[in-house]
């Protein structure tokens, strides 16, 4: 899990918590069920069986992979349209080739982020490049969609490519964790992500027996996805494995740990952090599009059909 890396974390800025920060107890702790996407390929669903208001204004997340693929068997999803809010793709390791009706898109690899505001709607395709296909390989990443105020919704479409290398990165005091910060903020420290709705999305890794404490603004919700390892969660050391997602309540710290034994698939604790402010707006979801109203959904499935949310390019490789 190469993702984005330091030689050694010391040499990068440091975020810690204050003394007098409230820690944020943990409420729940869920395992994501596995299954499947577009042409097949497998993943983990991160916030099944977690009430939405402690998600909002995340929609859904996808952890795609880990799969170790043999030639010819690296899948993706065919065309289809969004409307009404944000899709982030981070491809941690491998690569992905995204390309939509707005003339979005290009290659992700090994720590890039592509952020899509579908905003008033388009078609857009994810593949494997061809020489993943014909060689096989490693292919793991994540998918979160995140939710636009209806405000925001009926706007133009915009695309962001965020390379790895221009992720912020921090570290804890003592270097026993990287914190890569892709979007929003950490006590001060911005992340190249522009967002529409004001979130943070930080990647940690926790080596084995560390414990990090990082600021955590309070008006955002807090949620932690282990994407590999083991560890816990929480002042009051909360279990947690790849795969669980832990909801945190409210409070200004929280805090994450690495188990001093890991198993054999990750030499470290991994884990997305994600906090966002509330938009606390009723949701009409269903399929590719987030409206607030079922009005709203059925008018997106109209536009859809009759193809005002833009046409497959003529040519779609890449």
């Amino acid at each position: 899990m190469p993702a984005v890396t330091v030689e050694n974390p010391l040499t990068l800025p440091k975020v810690a918590a204050q003394a007098e920060a409230v820690a944020r107890p943990v409420l729940t702790v869920t395992t994501a069920p596995s299954g499947f996407e577009g042409e097949g390929f497998p993943v983990r669903r991160a916030f099944a069986g977690i009430n939405y208001r402690h998600l909002d204004p995340f929609i859904m997340m996808d952890q795609m992979g880990e799969v170790e693929y043999a030639a010819g068997e690296p899948k993706g999803t065919p065309w289809h349209p969004h409307r009404g809010f944000e899709t982030v793709t981070y491809i941690i390791d491998g690569s992905f080739i995204h390309q939509d009706s707005n003339g979005g898109g290009g290659s992700i690899e090994n720590g890039d982020t592509q952020w899509m505001t579908a905003g008033s709607g388009l078609l857009h395709i994810e593949t494997p490049p061809e020489a993943l296909v014909m060689s096989g390989g490693l292919f793991h990443g994540l998918q979160l969609w995140v939710n636009l105020p209806k405000s925001d919704k009926m706007m133009a479409p915009r695309y962001q490519d965020i390379r790895g290398g221009q992720v912020q990165l921090l570290a804890s005091p003592d270097g026993g964790a990287l914190l890569r910060v892709i979007a929003g903020e950490l006590d001060g420290h911005e992340g190249p992500g522009i967002t529409h709705t004001p979130i943070t999305m930080v990647h940690a890794t926790v080596r084995p027996g560390a414990e990090v404490t990082l600021p955590w603004r309070e008006e955002f919700n807090g949620l932690a996805y282990v994407l590999a390892g083991r560890g816990s969660v929480g002042m009051e050391r909360r279990p947690v494995h790849t795969g669980q997602t832990a909801v945190f309540g409210k409070g200004s710290s929280l805090t994450v740990r690495a188990d001093e034994a890991q198993d054999g698939n990750s030499p470290d604790l991994e884990v997305v952090l994600l906090g966002g402010r509330p938009i606390r707006e009723p949701m009409a979801h269903y399929g590719p599009f987030v409206m607030n109203t079922q009005d709203e959904l059925k008018q997106a499935f109209e536009d859809f059909q009759k193809g005002r949310l833009g046409t497959v390019p003529a040519v779609h490789g890449m």
